[in-house]
């Protein structure tokens, strides 16, 4: 994301100019969005014209609008987003009032107005617009006739493709069969990862799998390599690393990075951050039940009494359409922040952030056990019953 304009006000209101360069920054714009705001970007609007003897016809017209903001709708596959909403300022072609909509592009410059700029907001503007976020890694998770190819990018995991053959069972003194599925398997993995993952900009290719099923892909996908001369898969052969995972469905990929030598390799990435994060939450919650807690009334409790270390949340929380349910996860992390904590705002379409979505999308780790909260708890729980 390129940033060309910031013109904030003292009281945090104004507007900044924005260049999206990749399709991830769709998603970043997406987050920026709300309900409300103010949207200036050039548009094509089909226009009637009549002409001077009474014939109406209509034609296509690139004009540049100012829409206030009423629905946001983004595809996470294709990486498109369209903003919905009433133009408000003047325009020769379109009226004041009058519906339409923008299909912001990456490479096409756009103008977001706030009332109010929040430091979620702004923080999200500087990540974006950082080089150093855009470190990406790739993933193929598999296990005999199924293999989910992934990109793995600071925000999201995609699902670039996803290969399914029918393996037959081995038979007693005849494996042809088998054999011959499974070489076909493989051969259509290879294909997606050639077609799916830029070796340009990725730095890592995991191969997970259960059993011996991923060392048995790769010395079959790199002796395919030699005999073909295939210079791509040769010259980036250092880039793939093996690990387990329980199967090859696109859920185990959280396994997959949570692996030691994994999060080594990937120590510079945002996803090996959040996976990190909520992988020592679950600890604390299995072995000091008092050091970690879910759901935001808790969490905030635990604010209070200054004892968050680690503050997991979802983006999904921002994008609240209620404003002042939007400005309480705002003050949360500000106020953690404040208390010296560290704040991880994981990406819902993250595996780890949709983990931490079915936790109420809001947890802390703390620095010492407040008993009280689990006590309310369990007062409460014995009222119930």
């Amino acid at each position: 994301m390129k940033l060309v304009r910031k013109d904030l006000e003292k009281d945090n209101a104004g507007q900044v100019t924005l260049i999206p360069e990749e399709p991830e920054d769709m998603w970043h714009t997406y987050n920026l969005l709300q309900v409300g705001d103010s949207l200036r970007a050039s548009t094509i609007r089909k226009v009637q014209t009549e002409s001077a003897t009474g014939s109406v016809g209509s034609s296509r017209i690139r004009t540049t609008l100012t829409l206030c903001v009423e629905a946001i709708d983004f595809d996470s596959q294709a990486c498109q987003l369209r903003v919905k909403g009433t133009n408000i300022q003047e325009n020769e072609y379109v009226k004041m009032g009058a519906y339409h909509t923008i299909e912001l592009e990456p490479n096409r410059q756009f103008t977001l107005a706030k009332k109010q700029w929040d430091s979620v907001v702004l923080e999200r503007i500087e990540q974006a617009c950082d080089p150093a976020w855009s470190a990406d890694v790739a993933a193929v998770v598999m296990q005999e006739g199924l293999a989910h190819v992934c990109l793995v990018t600071p925000s999201m995991t995609l699902t670039r493709a996803k290969v399914e053959v029918n393996i037959p069972r081995k038979r007693k003194g005849n494996c042809s069969q088998h054999d011959r599925a499974l070489e076909r398997f493989y051969e259509q993995v290879v294909q997606a990862i050639q077609r799916h993952i830029n070796f340009e900009v990725v730095k890592c290719v995991l191969v997970a799998s259960p059993g011996f099923v991923r060392e048995q892909f790769c010395d079959y996908m790199f002796q395919q390599a030699v005999k073909t001369d295939n210079k791509l898969l040769l010259e980036n052969r250092s880039k793939f690393l093996q690990v387990h995972s329980s199967s090859g469905h696109k859920y185990a990929l959280k396994e997959a990075l949570c692996d030691p030598a994994v999060a080594s390799r990937l120590s510079n990435t945002k996803a090996a951050g959040e996976v990190k994060a909520l992988d020592d939450f679950y600890k604390m919650l299995q072995h000091e039940p008092d050091r970690a807690f879910y759901g935001l009334k808790h969490v905030e409790k635990a604010n209070e009494a200054m004892a968050i270390d680690t503050l997991l949340i979802s983006d999904e929380l921002f994008r609240h359409q209620d404003v002042a349910t939007r400005a309480r996860y705002v003050k949360l992390v500000d106020s953690v922040r404040e208390n010296m904590g560290t704040v991880r705002i994981f990406s819902s379409l993250h595996v780890s952030g949709e983990q931490l979505g079915q936790l109420t999308g809001v947890a802390a780790i703390l620095r010492f056990p407040v008993a009280e909260l689990s006590d309310q708890e369990d007062e409460s729980s014995s009222e119930e019953d």
